[in-house]
């Protein structure tokens, strides 16, 4: 007999409303989770060290683990102290850099993984990569998807609005890496995963078209369910092209020529996907896109993350590097900087500066 439908990796439970933080213990006790309430929770000193607080009563069987930072040495370090432990699952309370760790570490010791992010600053909170610094700059490790995402909007109201903002970006961003995924298989033949396409693009699109804003119940809610839903889409594909396309690798071009300088992800995933619209002749959606962002107190000029135009198109003609073997309309165009440059001035005045 044929087999006609596929299993997709994805959590279990996704709680995204005001007041989830509250019916934690209840996810935590599920049976798929956590049998008998043993659990190592990863913390930071910030968000997460005053939920700490909050939620130690409910959580007598667990252990808590303040992580210094997201570096692959703390990721390890993590694992080392989880797995001299007996636990059912780990949780990771806090935002990016925490989440990834505990993400890290779970994995390597074989274990599942809840995420409670506390800010809304990228996908990375249900997708099955890390993303952790090394002795090399910053590397992206491939982990299972967290088994339940538990997301507290009125936490979330409470984190630094930067990092909310920041989500936007990256949210958004989906929209350009879809196109590259379509160019790349028009022109290199690269297969598309169509219902991850659909996931990431509908992700992307739900946040782009909304006319409410961060201070909004209902946004935020559309923004958490379209991370979640990125993150869904990468592991549905197998990789991150659902999410990453010259958007992303213009961002980590950024993080590798500037790393004391680097704005936040999302910022510059906003950023790049606005002009990586404009390069591939998307003038009209690049301008719309750059209003949406704007709207939302993002950066769509490089002067407003720090940057001068130059260190921009320095930027710009590294990312192809950034991502080997990924085919984006930078890798199509092969522009040189004095040709990126040109297109910048245009772009500029295209959406307004």
């Amino acid at each position: 007999m044929p087999v006609l439908t596929r299993l997709i990796p994805s959590p279990v439970v996704v709680d995204i409303r005001p007041g989830a933080l509250d019916d934690l213990v209840g996810v935590l006790a599920d049976e798929r989770i956590s049998h008998s309430g043993k659990l190592a929770i990863a913390v930071s000193g910030g968000s997460g060290a005053r939920l700490r607080e909050r939620l130690t009563p409910a959580l007598p069987g667990a252990t808590w683990y303040e992580v210094g930072g997201g570096t692959l040495d703390d990721a390890v370090r993590l694992a080392a102290d989880i797995k001299a432990g007996h636990y059912d699952a780990v949780v990771g309370l806090g935002g990016g850099k925490i989440i990834d760790c505990a993400k890290f570490a779970a994995a390597r010791v074989g274990l599942p993984l809840v995420a409670v992010p506390t800010n809304l600053a990228h996908d990375g909170l249900c997708s099955p990569v890390a993303t952790l610094d090394n002795d090399a700059g910053r590397g992206s490790y491939g982990v299972p998807n967290p088994i339940a995402v538990v997301i507290d909007l009125d936490v979330i109201r409470e984190a630094p609005v930067r990092y909310v903002r920041a989500g936007i970006g990256d949210a958004v961003s989906n929209i350009s890496a879809i196109a590259d995924w379509e160019l790349a298989n028009r022109v290199k033949g690269e297969k598309i995963d169509g219902l991850a396409a659909a996931i990431a693009r509908q992700a992307g699109e739900a946040v782009l078209r909304h006319p409410g804003g961060i201070g909004d119940t209902d946004f935020l809610q559309v923004l958490a369910e379209a991370l979640v839903l990125s993150g869904i889409a990468m592991s549905v594909s197998g990789d991150s092209r659902p999410s990453s396309g010259a958007c992303h690798e213009i961002n980590h071009a950024f993080d590798l020529l500037f790393p004391k300088r680097a704005a936040a992800h999302g910022e510059q995933c906003g950023l790049g996907a606005a002009f990586a619209m404009y390069l591939r002749g998307a003038h009209e959606e690049s301008a719309y896109m750059a209003a949406v962002l704007r709207r939302h107190g993002l950066p769509v000029l490089p002067a407003e993350i720090g940057f001068t135009v130059d260190e921009f198109v320095r930027a710009v003609a590294f990312a192809p590097e950034t991502r080997p073997g990924r085919y984006t309309i930078l890798e199509h165009l092969d522009l040189k900087p004095e040709q990126i440059k040109d297109i910048y001035v245009d772009y500029v005045k295209a959406i307004g500066s």
